[in-house]
């Protein structure tokens, strides 16, 4: 983004340049179904057999909840204010400490039974997870879900630290062996994700704090949102 807004602004060359051999990566070649749930035959289309297009969802509703600087510093105190006896785990971070609370209330919110499992997932930037590790100009897509699962009633009657260590030590375990592995998984049978993949019950984050979007000049004035 920044070397198109580098064009944009009338540049006629760019600060870096992307980062195109995407075979250092991985060299995969699958052959992949692009057909829609509705261009299925007619004898799958039944909701026995799990048709998307059988069922009517329910309307999508839209929610902003907007965090301040110090109701962020108290959650983060609150979950790194009693780390485990005997533990040499590094402290939770902003972002682990704010996914535990937030996991925590859409679970509490969703009224789930203690048995009902319940996801959060969050979308990792694998470009210096790989081995070798990948250029931050590596112009591809090297994103992949990591899945933190558990059962609603576990979740729940836990405190706080209980939620962040999960989904740390998930961060921690996607390493180049695990990216690895589910990219072997989705080579022997390709598919396009969808957000029901995301798992069951799920809290689902994108973006990041660190992809400084609303930083990028293209020239054409600051956001009006």
């Amino acid at each position: 983004m920044t070397s198109w807004a580098q064009l944009c602004s009338g540049a006629t060359s760019i600060s870096v340049p992307p980062f195109l051999e995407r075979i250092k990566a991985r060299d995969t070649r699958v052959k992949l179904n692009l057909s829609k749930p509705s261009d299925a035959p007619e004898h799958a289309k039944s909701e026995t057999n799990g048709d998307v297009s059988a069922s009517v969802d329910p309307p999508m509703r839209d929610r902003v909840f907007k965090f301040s600087e110090s109701a962020v510093d108290q959650i983060k105190s609150k979950v790194n204010a009693n780390p485990p006896e005997g533990s040499n785990t590094p402290s939770f971070s902003t972002f682990q400490s704010l996914s535990a609370h937030v996991w925590l209330a859409v679970t509490r919110a969703r009224q789930l039974k203690p048995e009902e499992y319940t996801v959060y997932t969050v979308f990792a930037d694998c470009r210096k997870r790989v081995d070798p590790p990948m250029p931050e100009s590596y112009f591809g897509n090297l994103i992949q879900a990591i899945f933190t699962v558990t059962a609603a009633g576990l979740l729940l009657s836990n405190p706080i630290e209980f939620a962040a260590g999960m989904i740390q030590q998930a961060i921690v375990n996607h390493d180049a062996k695990a990216i690895d592995e589910r990219n072997k998984e989705w080579e022997s049978s390709p598919k396009i994700f969808e957000y029901k993949d995301a798992g069951v019950n799920c809290v689902a984050v994108g973006s990041s704090p660190r992809f400084k979007v609303y930083d990028v000049d293209f020239g054409w004035g600051n956001r009006r949102w």
